[in-house]
């Protein structure tokens, strides 16, 4: 007797659909094939512990089991579910009618309950693909692939109400899960404590966040130790536009393939990522945590924090190599990851922000009586040296930041607030779509950072005083080619704030002044 149950394998952040052939025949013996691993043949062990605390036997017969397609590696406990299924619709405990209908997924406990999975958005996503009635999963689980619509989500919460839905018994009691995405993002995209509110002074800064948040531009802060660069930092999604369904998927997607969203509770909107995230990784991390890797490589923190918001603060203290991985990221807005056996391409578009000291000591030019700086020209030169000019050359806005008086930290009255900054972001967003909306690419273009060379000599025009002004300030400050788009993709986004339909003058001399890292002006 020959029985098919189908699960998915995530690959990368999607996943592939795998048919688990269970095969009955007269004679005692259990064989596995299909290129599973240790954790997939040890499930055998398990399901007979589940049938057997939940009244149930395992078929007194010669079972084969082919997991295709075979050339695709199976990996972790995920597959306990449909194998046991499958042995027993084999045994024919289970009815079979519903077999072809449904994706099944999930980890069995020896007493038959069911425990979370990674990786179940991809999945959901792939039984929509391939033509799927639904799926089921862990109850955990339920309402990350609920965002999926147009599918019959059943979150289960053991073996015995698996067994009871596939033989039509209880029938009232099983009903699929279903969710409101949109309804979800539009209530909790900006439920957050951190505001633009809080932050006192440092109008200039907020203003280089503004047209950073605007454009999609990277941004490195340099100023001395509690001058607000993390605190500002932190607030930077607030000011970002929402997330549209789209975005929210892809993120979700890759944050349950790293296993991030196993823990979650049922029935709770944590399972879908409607906030933009904002990753910030300590020093400390490896090359490997930052883009991504192991042998079967899992996302990294450039690739968690896609859509969103990637973090470094004290820049100089990472590891050179760990800063030299961004490069290729930074530009191409992906990390492909590659081993031996296997190729992986993650998606790698994030917002990076870092924030620096001036010197080791943290206050370099400062007139600061109570901490004066003591570092020499070389101590500041190899500091500042840590960060290769390749990297500096990626990063859009070079902000300078200086500690706040007193006199503005005891102000009791707010700052303007995130809402009334991401209003006139939104705006610049909206004209830079339309914009875009006419440019046929296989990858969308949704700001200005994201725009290729061809791009920015269509839509970077200069007028003579303007082209004169860039021409000086290229040749004083020795600047390189790359700076010379990343200033123009600046000056439109400064342009858009203004709604001006063509840069100007004072759009350049502004994207200009945040270039102040240039290897010409501080000796690097």
């Amino acid at each position: 007797m020959l029985i098919k149950t189908y699960g998915a394998s995530p690959v990368g952040i999607d996943a592939v659909l795998v048919t688990i052939e269970v095969h009955t025949a007269p004679g005692y013996g259990f064989t596995m094939v299909g290129l599973p691993d240790d954790a997939v043949k040890e499930s055998y062990e398990r399901i007979l512990a589940a049938l057997n605390v939940n009244g149930y036997e395992a078929p007194r017969k010669q079972i084969t089991i082919n997991m295709a397609p075979a050339d695709i590696k199976k990996e972790g406990a995920s597959y306990d579910l449909p194998l046991a299924i499958g042995m027993m619709a084999g045994g024919e405990t289970i009815k079979t009618t519903k077999l072809s209908h449904y994706i099944i997924m999930g980890e069995l406990s020896l007493d038959g309950s069911l425990q979370p999975i990674r990786g179940v958005l991809p999945i959901a996503l792939c039984a929509k693909r391939e033509g799927f009635k639904g799926i089921i999963v862990p109850i955990e689980n339920s309402v990350e692939a609920a965002v999926v619509e147009g599918l019959e989500v059943y979150g289960m919460e053991t073996l015995n109400e698996v067994i009871a839905f596939l033989n039509d018994q209880n029938e009232e009691v099983f009903q699929p899960i279903v969710i409101d995405t949109q309804a979800l993002i539009d209530k909790e995209a900006y439920d957050t404590d951190d505001d633009f509110s809080d932050v006192r002074g440092q109008e200039n800064v907020k203003r280089a966040l503004e047209v950073a948040a605007a454009g999609g531009h990277n941004l490195i802060m340099v100023g001395p130790p509690g001058a607000g660069k993390s605190m500002m930092a932190k607030r930077i999604p607030s000011i970002l536009p929402p997330l549209n369904i789209e975005e929210a998927l892809e993120t979700t997607k890759i944050h349950s393939v790293a296993g991030l969203l196993n823990r979650r509770k049922a029935h709770t909107t944590e399972s879908l990522i409607v906030k933009r995230p904002f990753r910030s990784p300590h020093h400390s991390i490896s090359d490997v945590g930052l883009c991504g890797g192991s042998s079967n490589p899992r996302p990294g923190e450039i690739s968690l924090a896609h859509n969103g918001v990637l973090f470094l603060d004290e820049l100089p203290e990472f590891k050179r190599s760990a800063l030299e991985v961004l490069r290729q990221p930074l530009e191409d807005r992906k990390i492909t990851i590659t081993r031996s056996n296997i190729s992986t391409e993650y998606p790698a578009s994030f917002m990076f922000v870092a924030a620096m000291n001036p010197c080791p000591c943290g206050h370099y030019g400062e007139n600061n009586l109570a901490h004066p700086c003591t570092c020499t020209p070389a101590q500041v030169h190899r500091y500042l040296s840590r960060i290769s000019g390749p990297l500096l050359d990626r990063i859009d806005i070079h902000c300078e930041i200086a500690a706040v008086p007193y006199e503005q930290l005891k102000d009791l009255q707010p700052s303007e607030s995130s809402s009334s900054i991401r209003e006139r972001v939104m705006k610049a967003r909206k004209i830079q779509k339309e914009r875009f909306a006419s440019m046929s690419k296989k990858t969308p273009i949704f700001c200005n950072a994201q725009m290729t060379p061809k791009m920015v000599r269509q839509f970077c025009i200069l007028d003579e005083v303007g082209d004169k002004l860039l021409a000086k300030a290229m040749n004083s400050f020795g600047l390189s080619a790359r700076a010379y788009d990343r200033i123009l993709k600046v000056a439109r986004t400064i342009a858009d704030l203004d709604a001006s339909p063509s840069i100007m003058p004072q759009h350049i001399t502004e994207a200009l002044s945040y270039r102040a890292l240039d290897r010409d002006t501080w000796g690097m």
